[in-house]
């Protein structure tokens, strides 16, 4: 069960909070003027979120890799080729 400390509160009791969060897996909400703004979890836990947070990024980016690619279908890779050309002439002859 979470618990919710002030940082006030924090400050004075530090080494409790930090003992119970890594003894007992205890994660705290920490507030600030009575708004939560972030949380004390055990380092195992901030390792899955990160695992999951990047699973997440990659599902996404797969998603979108995949819309592109059924959008960019219809052209060939002779219309790519020389939209890539045209491109680059029309940017050297900027410079």
């Amino acid at each position: 069960m979470q618990k919710t400390i002030g940082v006030n509160e924090l400050q004075s009791n530090l080494r409790g909070v930090v003992n119970e969060v890594i003894g007992q897996h205890t994660p705290y909400i920490l507030t600030l003027r009575d708004q939560p703004e972030a949380a004390l979890i055990p380092y195992a836990e901030f390792l899955r979120f990160l695992l999951w947070k990047e699973a997440d990024i990659l599902s996404e980016f797969d998603t979108v890799l995949s819309e592109l690619a059924e959008e960019n279908a219809v052209y060939t890779v002779e219309e790519i080729d020389a939209d890539v050309e045209a491109a680059i002439a029309e940017t050297r002859s900027i410079a």
